[in-house]
């Protein structure tokens, strides 16, 4: 598998892996665990939890309960699980555990974390890794950042999203590190998004990869729009921000670090913005969200596709989930991904 909305390529291929589950279902083909045990995955590991710094609440590390625990949520994730397994999404090789220099001093690593989610704001993870790897090796410390000119960093990090708006932001955000952290990263979601360019996703991401520490969850265009459509929420959130705190209000805190890493690479691969492969996820039979088509816009009148009102003939209009603002994926083949589900499932 390979491909989606942060990380393209791959759509022809063949040999190509599939999904199976070998937990008991409900339908054929649909994931239907018996035992409501969720047991962590490797990809989790035990770090320090923090207190949030913006929530005003003094008993943050309890889990709330206004939210309520949605009926199928341990299935899902159960289900994503067992997709996920084979680690081989965008994120999985090109995210931002993956582009700092392993070899640098430990501020060093930190600020190239934070560079490489400052950067991967509406980019693909492809994209950021090259230019990531530009950095690198041009010297992605402070200090360089600082002292190389508009254009030449242009040029190092063309073509991310909004290259030049980031330019701006990683010279005011080295300047800032330098003058008010000593060059390194702040070790709080406070500090982190108190700096250009750097939002709460970044911060809990930052605070996760560079610090090891667990301050929230780091909600992206993924995380936002899955959690969303396997009906997590008794009202549909409105942004990540908002998907965030509504995920914070049920999802155990042992989890925070793995369901961005879970989903992200889910909504790569297959749970994509525009024709997710419903067919071939486990969790088709128990997603509400599951092989449906948006419903159709009539277009506003005096409009490019308004019908003419001397005309009989009906105008397509086109199913709202085409017409979604997140950027469009490239999945690989439907055809090859059922050709993995197949084999797997007959051995």
């Amino acid at each position: 598998l390979c491909g989606g909305e942060e990380g393209g390529g791959g759509g022809g291929e063949d040999r190509v892996q599939h999904f199976s589950c070998s937990l008991p279902c409900a339908h054929p083909g649909g994931c239907h665990p018996k035992t409501e045990t969720l047991p962590l995955s490797s990809h989790s590991r035990r770090k320090r939890q923090l207190k949030v710094e913006y929530d005003q609440d003094e008993g943050v590390t309890q889990v709330k309960t206004e939210q309520g625990e949605p009926p199928d949520w341990k299935k899902h994730l159960r289900c994503i699980r067992e997709m996920r397994s084979s680690r081989d999404a965008p994120v999985d090789n090109m995210g931002a555990e993956k582009c700092y220099d392993s070899e640098a001093p430990a501020r060093v690593r930190r600020f190239q974390v934070l560079v490489s989610l400052m950067l991967s704001s509406q980019t693909k993870d492809q994209v950021t890794a090259a230019a990531m790897q530009k950095l690198r090796a041009h010297g992605c410390t402070v200090d360089n950042i600082i002292t190389t000119d508009d254009e030449a960093l242009g040029r190092l990090i063309y073509p991310v999203g909004f290259w030049r708006t980031k330019v701006k932001y990683l010279k005011l955000t080295s300047a800032m590190l330098q003058k008010k952290f000593a060059g390194d990263i702040p070790d709080s979601v406070e500090g982190l998004v108190s700096l250009p360019g750097v939002g709460p996703k970044m911060a809990h991401l930052a605070m996760d990869i560079a610090w090891d520490k667990v301050s929230g969850i780091g909600v992206d265009t993924h995380v936002h729009r899955i959690s969303n459509r396997l009906g997590w929420f008794k009202k549909p959130t409105k942004n990540p921000e908002e998907t965030r705190k509504a995920l914070e209000e049920w999802l155990p805190r042992e989890l925070w670090s793995e369901i961005n890493w879970l989903l992200v690479g889910f909504g790569q691969q297959v749970c994509l913005p525009v024709r997710p492969l419903c067919s071939v996820c486990l969790n088709q039979y128990i997603c509400p969200s599951a092989h449906k088509i948006g419903p159709t816009k009539k277009p506003k009148a005096g409009s490019p596709r308004s019908p003419n009102p001397t005309s009989s003939l009906p105008i397509k209009t086109e199913p709202e989930h085409e017409r979604t603002k997140e950027p469009l994926s490239t999945p690989v083949s439907s055809t090859a991904l059922r050709r993995r589900l197949k084999s797997k499932v007959n051995h």
